[in-house]
């Protein structure tokens, strides 16, 4: 990069302080990460029971009383 190319980059005032544009490059707008958090696998709002009735009952496996 020469010292042309420096004086050309463009800038802007955040709240973190001045920031470099890079060309070719667009923000990150809202739209893309509510984007992002659409897509994503759906999370459970509670903690989940575990299922220990029937096929998924791992304690009922260990009966030895049939023998």
């Amino acid at each position: 990069m020469s010292t042309r190319d420096l004086h050309t980059l463009q800038s802007e005032t955040t709240p973190e302080g001045e920031q470099t544009l890079i060309p070719g490059v667009r923000p990150i707008t809202i739209r893309d990460r509510l984007s992002h958090l659409m897509d994503a696998p759906m999370r459970p709002r509670a903690a989940q029971k575990p299922l220990d009735i029937g096929l998924f009952d791992e304690a009922a496996r260990n009966q030895l009383d049939l023998f």
